[in-house]
């Protein structure tokens, strides 16, 4: 037999085994959640009577993500950072619990309690341990709500103390999953006519920012003086589609260099795309959030337009470039931008496609959310207030695995100090993943996290930010979908003087979403 006829019997019958290993996506069993994205203000008051040189009010936003457990009670995450007054960079990272009850008709009590890590400047916070318990009233109508909540905003190792009147709003957002087993599986499109993943697909993508600030006009750092250097800023970026132009987004970003570390920044706004093509996408974007840290005291809300281009490498990756200006609306600190990303673009959650024509086949990437209590032992730290040279941190830190194949995964983390007298530390890290195959009894795998970004604040001795932080570690499944997670590391700032041990524990959520991808 002739080596191309070999070749071609050996193709076909590849071809046959891969074709049998592909699953109609109606065997593929999913779950909905009706999850709620809240946004809330509450207006803080501000300890002037010991501190009379502060700004009577601090304007606090919370953003909140949460899964409801039963028809009364959800849990969820959420974020809150400082707008107005004068305590911008005050981030906080940290986990609630709540119940919700109707008590008439479209009228709901709702109450919930956050605890969480984080803060601005240290002397006001502390350790940096937040507790915020709120009881209120809402009303509700096809799972959009608007609420007032009574408050208590309380870091209660430090100065801010305060109960007052918040006020909040929801918006449903639908979450479609598998169970985790199913991850890393291959499907295509049978003959059935109705089943679960029927549904249009969401259009969605990830980016990794390198960002270029140039200060001007009356930027000034912390201490008074001018902040006229360049910074260099690491970031991470998720943008959602409406439609084909127009898409939400959310990034963050920390500065590594050119300010000491300690700075960062949240920005939630929205996009266009004015002209697309196959190779190249035009952008323009408008973000509004806060920013603070190492500059001079401000409100922190801030605007940030921007535009740029996006150069395709394939159907899932770009090269992104992009330039803005970066303005503080309740201070003096503005700078022009100039960057670079890495997009990673996909289509999820179901199998109508926003185009027609093309043909599509869909596969499971297999997702964790995790929650995490970190500690570092022996941090070196710098002009502490009472000559702390070195501390034990603790941190509340929120992961996220995206699996690449079944054992290799990407990392991105942030994490908020709560206990080490170094409220206002916080870290920013990506990286990648190594997990073994489960053992004893289907229940244990092992991994190694390798990760590395920016990290500083509270006199944490960083330097300027940049850390690396490799982890060993175990996962215990309690079912497919939950697993304890136990870990130890080191962190290492290069620049700086931080060489600490580092033990972690937590709980993660296991899942797989379903993605298109043309054929």
């Amino acid at each position: 037999m002739k080596i191309q006829t070999k070749l071609t019997v050996l193709f076909c019958l590849v071809s046959v085994l891969f074709s049998f290993s592909q699953k109609d996506i109606s065997t593929l069993e999913g779950t909905k959640l009706t999850n709620k994205i809240r946004l809330n203000f509450i207006p803080v008051s501000m300890p002037t009577n010991e501190f009379p040189s502060l700004a009577a009010t601090m304007g606090l936003v919370g953003l909140h993500y949460q899964i409801p457990f039963n028809d009364w009670l959800y849990g969820g995450a959420g974020f809150h950072f400082a707008v107005t007054g004068d305590q911008g960079g005050l981030f906080t990272l940290g986990a609630e619990l709540g119940v919700t009850k109707r008590v008439y008709k479209d009228f709901y009590v709702d109450a919930n309690v956050h605890f969480g890590g984080g803060g601005g400047y240290r002397y006001l916070v502390n350790d940096g341990a937040f507790i915020n318990p709120n009881i209120g009233l809402q009303y509700k109508k096809n799972n959009y709500a608007f609420g007032v909540q009574y408050s208590h905003v309380n870091f209660y190792t430090g100065e801010i103390k305060d109960n007052s009147i918040s006020v909040f709003f929801e918006i449903p957002s639908i979450f479609r999953y598998s169970n985790y087993k199913n991850a890393n599986e291959e499907f295509v499109l049978g003959d059935t006519t109705d089943f679960f993943w029927k549904k249009p697909s969401v259009k969605n993508a990830q980016q990794v920012r390198f960002d270029f600030f140039f200060p001007r006009g009356e930027s000034k750092r912390d201490n008074g003086t001018s902040l006229d250097t360049t910074l260099y800023v690491l970031g991470f970026e998720y943008q959602r589609y409406l439609n084909d132009n127009v898409f939400l987004f959310a990034h963050t970003d920390a500065i590594y260099k050119g300010l000491r570390a300690g700075f960062m920044d949240l920005f939630f706004g929205a996009g266009y795309h004015p002209y697309q093509s196959k190779y190249i996408n035009f952008f323009g974007k408008l973000g509004i959030g806060a920013a603070g840290g190492r500059i001079a005291p401000e409100g922190g809300l801030t605007i940030y337009p921007s535009a740029g281009l996006d150069l395709k490498i394939s159907d899932h990756l770009a090269l992104s470039g992009h330039g803005g200006y970066y303005r503080a609306l309740d201070g003096d600190f503005e700078a022009y931008t100039l960057g670079f990303g890495l997009k990673y673009m996909n289509l999820s959650g179901g199998t109508k496609t926003p185009t027609s024509g093309e043909k599509y086949t869909y596969e499971t990437q297999g997702i964790s959310a995790a929650l995490q209590n970190q500690t570092y032992f022996d941090v070196n730290k710098t002009d502490d207030p009472n000559n702390v040279l070195s501390t034990d941190l603790q941190l509340i830190a929120l992961l996220f695995n995206y699996d690449i194949f079944n054992n290799v995964y990407v990392i991105g983390e942030a994490g908020f100090a709560y206990g080490g007298r170094s409220g206002g530390y916080a870290h920013g890290l990506v990286g990648l993943g190594f997990k073994t195959n489960r053992f004893i009894n289907d229940k244990i795998e092992a991994f190694i996290n390798l990760t590395g970004g920016a990290a500083g604040g509270a006199g944490v001795d960083t330097d300027e930010g940049i850390v690396v932080r490799p982890t060993l570690g175990l996962n215990y499944h309690l079912k497919d979908n939950l697993a304890l997670q136990l870990s130890g590391g080191k962190l290492y700032a290069p620049f700086g003087n931080v060489n600490s041990n580092n033990i972690n524990i937590g709980v993660s959520f296991n899942f797989a979403s379903l993605l298109a991808k043309k054929q």
